[in-house]
């Protein structure tokens, strides 16, 4: 498959979301509605009935998650570590520090890296792709929120982290799918219909929304430690993984494919709503994620014609 043919439909929708908006055939409140529908029933829905479905005993790869989240890791240190040295004084503290390295190493897996590995791989590899994505928001938002503590007297509870992370949509149908999938549950045919025709439209409007939401986001005067943050996450992570994946682990070659694309995905929208919860580089992630996902599309290309 060429690499025309797997980036242009996603570009589409992405493109098409985002011009709709921009004209005003939708407003920020119907493409919220859109949102919502996506975010907290398609995508779940999705996500539950290819979990059910998944072959388990292949999905968890121990080698897989050293290859990601190692790298990850790392560059979430070298974020960290570039803001306390190199960002401006007011924005050197533990907590900007933190939420700058989550902008470095944060990937949008589900809306933009799940669709291109579906295009590029086929449906075989999800599985693998959910095992991966299950700890993702888990680990780098409670990473940046304990850091981010050092610096804020009320610190960081673990309980109100554990209920956010557990009713999250993602990390809740992914759970579900997995017990369901290790208990054997059957749902029977009309359900499991049901819930195929709830999931088809899934990855189509999370790109449609993703395109809709580039226009509630500018890139401002912090463009130049975007553009640090958006080299970081789109050339340095999935360099390192795709290098623990082949010299380090030595895992396969569509694991080693799937990897490198799903490190490769632009900067998620849920890091600049971290940022402006924790009230430190909102403008900073806002423009990474602009800047991040409109460069993707050029490096995900790049790593395409790399890879396949």
């Amino acid at each position: 498959m060429s690499i025309i043919s797997i980036i242009f439909p996603l570009i589409f929708m992405v493109i098409l979301g985002y011009s709709l908006t921009r004209l005003g055939f939708f407003n920020k409140q119907q493409i919220g509605g859109i949102s919502k529908f996506t975010f907290y029933v398609s995508i779940p829905a999705f996500l539950f009935i290819n979990m059910l479905a998944a072959p388990l005993s292949q999905s968890i790869d121990v080698k897989s998650l050293l290859a990601f989240y190692l790298p990850v890791l790392t560059v979430f240190a070298i974020g960290y570590r570039l803001n306390r040295h190199f960002s401006p004084v007011k924005l050197q503290g533990c907590d900007a520090s933190a939420v700058f390295a989550l902008g470095t190493s944060y990937s949008n897996t589900v809306l933009v890296g799940l669709p291109i590995i579906i295009a590029a791989l086929g449906e075989a590899m999800i599985g693998q792709v959910f095992m991966i994505i299950t700890f993702h928001s888990a680990t780098l938002f409670a990473l940046t929120f304990i850091l981010a503590a050092r610096g804020n007297v009320e610190g960081f509870s673990w309980t109100n982290f554990s209920r956010t992370m557990l009713l999250n949509p993602v990390v809740m149908s992914i759970g579900l799918g997995i017990g369901a999938n290790a208990l054997s549950v059957q749902l029977g045919a009309q359900l499991d219909a049901g819930l195929a025709l709830l999931a088809k439209p899934a990855l189509t409007c999370a790109l449609f929304v993703l395109g809709a939401n580039l226009t509630f986001y500018k890139i401002g005067d912090d463009w130049r430690l975007a553009l640090v943050a958006s080299s970081l996450k789109l050339l340095l992570l999935p360099a390192l993984v795709y290098l623990i994946a082949r010299y380090g682990v030595e895992v396969g070659s569509d694991r080693l494919i799937m990897l490198v694309l799903l490190s490769a995905s632009p900067l998620g929208v849920n890091a600049y709503l971290i940022a402006t919860e924790l009230k430190q580089h909102e403008s900073t992630l806002g423009s990474t994620v602009v800047l991040s996902t409109v460069l993707s599309v050029f490096s995900f290309s790049l790593w395409l014609a790399f890879l396949l």
